[in-house]
């Protein structure tokens, strides 16, 4: 019990770092539209050897900010799960440490069954045991070409906690 205090005072005083996270070779920031648009592709937070990936909201986008396979829902969910790998690859993680996904579908009534074909075989290929929990919405997003639109949370060990390295 002693050991478990120790470690939960550590962390309270552990300082919070956080950071933007992009990765230029899948998407370019959403600031740098004609119209642009305030957020960041992702957000990084360290603390005492804990990483957490916040990832915005992320869609058929390509490396110009051009929305791609307008009206091909199972390839605008492929390039969506590709971008939200190039983003985690970009901070050195993989699916395996996704824990946590908020999906979007335009209309979910119509796509729902390609969605978690697409899903299912993605988690597949990836190896994922477990799955990362999941809900599905049907929302309007932002772009009315696009279909689907994913966020997700990783969380990895960078260091091992309490060690004072950051």
């Amino acid at each position: 019990m002693i050991a478990f205090a120790e470690i939960l005072e550590t962390i309270g005083r552990a300082p919070v770092r956080k950071r933007a996270i992009t990765n230029h070779d899948v998407l370019n920031e959403a600031h740098a539209y004609a119209k642009p648009s305030s957020f960041s592709r992702g957000m990084r937070i360290d603390l005492n050897g804990l990483t957490i990936l916040l990832i915005s909201g992320t869609a058929s986008i390509d490396e110009n900010g051009e929305s791609v396979h307008i009206g091909d829902f199972r390839r605008q969910m492929r390039r969506t799960l590709e971008n939200i790998t190039g983003l985690l690859a970009s901070e050195g993680c993989t699916w395996h440490d996704i824990v946590r996904t908020s999906c979007y579908l335009r209309d979910i009534e119509r796509d729902y069954e390609a969605f978690n074909e697409e899903r299912t075989k993605f988690f597949d290929e990836q190896g994922l045991d477990p799955l990362p929990a999941s809900t599905g919405i049907q929302a309007i997003l932002c772009r009315p070409e696009l279909l689907v639109e994913i966020e997700a949370i990783a969380m990895f060990r960078t260091e091992k906690a309490g060690s004072g390295k950051e």
